[in-house]
């Protein structure tokens, strides 16, 4: 059974990170629930119009749904992080040296930042 959605306030506060993975920047914003819990994600890519940047964007709209229908930030994690794929490599955060997908990075970033057992 599909849980309801829960939308984010018209206006909200976000988190707004810039970060590379091998020769790929990006900004990630994270979207804030009241309490500071993620309610939504985007990623902008540098070299808009990609197919990359077409698919971070795609992922960033289902995982924004996923966590509105009650997906935790610990079981996303637990699903995206760890993922290979290119582009990979190291990254300009020192808290995550290295990961092996943009998708990896978002989520070890969102575990590092907002999962539970780490507040």
């Amino acid at each position: 059974m599909l849980s309801a959605r829960h939308a984010l306030p018209v206006t909200r506060e976000s988190v707004t990170h810039k970060f590379s993975v091998g020769s790929h920047e990006g900004y990630l914003t994270i979207g804030l629930y009241p309490d500071g819990r993620p309610g939504e994600i985007f990623l902008k890519m540098s070299k808009e119009g990609s197919t990359m940047s077409g698919m971070c964007q795609a992922f960033c709209r289902a995982f924004s749904l996923a966590i509105q229908h009650g997906l935790s930030v610990e079981e996303a994690v637990k699903r995206f992080k760890g993922m290979r794929f290119e582009p990979m490599g190291m990254t300009s955060n020192p808290e995550i040296p290295d990961a092996s997908s943009i998708v990896d990075y978002l989520a070890r970033y969102l575990e590092l930042h907002f999962a539970t057992h780490r507040r």
